[in-house]
């Protein structure tokens, strides 16, 4: 590609390589390789989440290689730098996940500072893992410089006995192993088996959830997060995101321009169409807020009420994420979702080419098998519901995704803890009965700090042959591995005195996700008697450093629990300082 010239008098890496008085700035570039040209281009910022903390992340050093080619093919000067991630896989089911939540507004942050810092006018950001996906998306539409988003890919299928499994059927076999349904050495097998390669979970988890977000949403190219991460085509999805940001930096189309409120419901539709994790219901108004939008924990259920769910992926169905990618990946899911008039056809894409246009280049048909047509589908609403109740008048959401609908209403008396822990010892303990509705507290944002999602415990009921016979509902959340009837993002949190606080161990609560509602058999002059009482929220340990600060920060988890005024309060915007 020819070198062409750009005009940098407006682009704010002006302020680091233009003029006499930056002559000392220059400097430090010659020292690292840079020639007089390439100081003169525009400067991309290459943002990865690359680490040794899991599989997940262990590929993007790689993948950002191939995006840096892109760059300077299409004239432009890359920046590598890195952020952190913590991978819930390894947080999981233990103090570790508390840092989960907190550090997808960390990436978000350092990602800003970074791009403020050294002055780069565009970006490509590369994730991996569940908070990395949308905290490398927040900064975008925060920055709102031309951005494009690539994601690192799913792991490969683990096989064991002849099955396709997942790190989710480890943590399950956790549950049996407790059941005394499976011994050492088969526990030992599964856990060796289930993660052959590089590469994120592979079921439709939170990380392919929002991996589905990134291309509906229109921030990164067609296709390009379907790849698994050991796939060499992720290469070229990585040049072409180069080039791509070099194109939309040529004609000034911002993350904003792309980001919009239809954009946003695009997103929506595909999450529920595939029976996505609930942490999409936390992600995209939190990526909303950065933009100044309103796209709240209802705005998103909504959308999923009257999506119908099509696409089979684990954990609520049969396939995973190289499945779904062999069948089509999300073009088709779109395309399917077009024939029934639900999407929006006029959004920006990171092509520079509208949501439309890139669906009519698309050949493939559903599959009927990972892909159902939308005219026949699994169901015929969301693989995720909404509910609304006197127990969370905040909202809350369940994942159904693979439930019977005769199943999609319990009734029973509460069982409370105050923690995760306590929970999983009682499950572990066998401390439960069937018919009875698991109350965890206490794990809110604010509250946990942090919001855990509960992998541990949900797992090892179902591990138990539980997960249809008690129900559990919780203010914190759960992982997009999570099955059975489980409700999480209740709201407020225990620890801002919602009424998940008020509920005593032996109350009647229901969960009817046919109507939307989710309630406890207390009056409001019963539940007000016992907020008179409550004598505050639960103390932690977190009592300085970062969760503490997150703790004192964060929102309401209806607004996506996220802990600054957001682009409606902004008096500028970075890329045009």
């Amino acid at each position: 590609m020819l070198k062409r010239p750009f005009d940098k008098t407006k682009l704010p890496s002006r302020h680091v390589t233009e003029g006499p008085a930056r002559a000392p700035h220059r400097s430090f570039l010659y020292a690292m390789g840079l020639s007089e040209d390439e100081i003169h281009q525009p400067l991309v910022g290459v943002a990865t989440c690359w680490n040794e903390a899991a599989p997940c992340n262990i590929a993007l050093n790689r993948q950002a290689q191939a995006v840096k080619l892109g760059v300077k093919e299409a004239s432009g000067t890359p920046r590598e730098f890195t952020t952190i991630t913590v991978t819930d896989g390894i947080a999981m089911g233990h103090e570790g996940m508390r840092a989960s939540l907190a550090s997808r507004e960390a990436i978000a942050d350092t990602v800003e500072l970074t791009m403020r810092g050294h002055c780069y006018d565009a970006i490509v950001g590369l994730a991996g893992c569940d908070k990395s996906l949308p905290g490398m998306m927040m900064a975008m539409v925060r920055l709102n410089v031309p951005s494009v988003f690539i994601y690192g890919g799913s792991i490969m299928p683990g096989r064991y006995k002849g099955k396709d499994i997942t790190v989710q059927d480890v943590f399950e076999a956790v549950g049996k192993h407790q059941a005394g349904a499976n011994s050492d050495e088969e526990l030992r097998a599964i856990e060796k088996a289930a993660c052959p390669s590089a590469g994120a979970c592979g079921g439709q988890f939170t990380a392919n959830t929002m991996a589905c977000v990134s291309e509906a949403i229109g921030l990164a190219l067609m296709n390009s997060s379907g790849a698994p991460a050991p796939y060499e085509s992720r290469d070229a999805y990585g040049t072409a995101s180069g080039i791509a940001a070099m194109h939309l930096l040529e004609q000034n189309i911002r993350a904003r321009d792309i980001v919009t409120r239809k954009a946003l419901e695009n997103a929506a539709r595909v999450v529920a169409c595939t029976g996505g994790s609930t942490n999409a219901g936390l992600h995209l108004p939190a990526i909303a807020h950065e933009a100044g939008l309103e796209f709240f924990l209802d705005d998103v259920c909504e959308i999923f009420r009257d999506t119908p769910y099509f696409v089979d992926l684990k954990p609520g169905g049969n396939y995973v994420a190289k499945d779904l990618y062999e069948a089509g990946g999300v073009p088709v899911v779109m395309k399917e979702l077009r024939k029934a008039g639900l999407i929006h056809e006029d959004c920006m894409t990171a092509s520079g080419r509208a949501i439309g246009e890139e669906l009519d280049l698309i050949e493939r048909e559903a599959d009927g098998k990972v892909i159902y047509p939308i005219e026949t589908p699994i169901t015929k609403t969301g693989g995720v519901v909404g509910l609304k109740g006197n127990l969370a008048p905040q909202g809350a959401i369940v994942k159904v995704a693979g439930i019977a609908a005769e199943d999609q209403v319990f009734t029973g008396p509460a069982r409370v803890f105050e923690c995760e822990e306590d929970a999983f010892e009682a499950v572990k303990m066998r401390g439960y009965k069937e018919g009875e509705v698991i109350v965890i507290r206490n794990e809110g944002p604010a509250g946990g700090p942090g919001m855990r999602e509960m992998l541990a415990t949900t797992a090892a009921l179902s591990g138990q042959g539980m997960g249809k016979k008690v129900a559990l509902i919780t203010d914190g959340r759960f992982s997009g591995a999570t099955r059975g009837f489980c409700v999480g993002h209740v709201g407020p949190e225990a620890a801002h005195g919602g009424p998940i606080a008020l509920v005593q161990t032996g109350d009647e609560i229901t969960i009817d996700a046919v109507n939307g509602v989710i309630s406890v058999d207390l009056t409001d002059e019963e539940l007000a008697a016992r907020k008179e009482a409550w004598t505050g929220p639960r103390e932690t340990i977190y009592a300085s450093g970062s969760l503490w600060k997150y703790a004192q920060l964060v929102g309401e988890t209806y607004k996506g629990a996220v802990t600054h005024p957001g682009g409606a309060a902004e008096k500028h915007v970075y890329a045009d300082l």
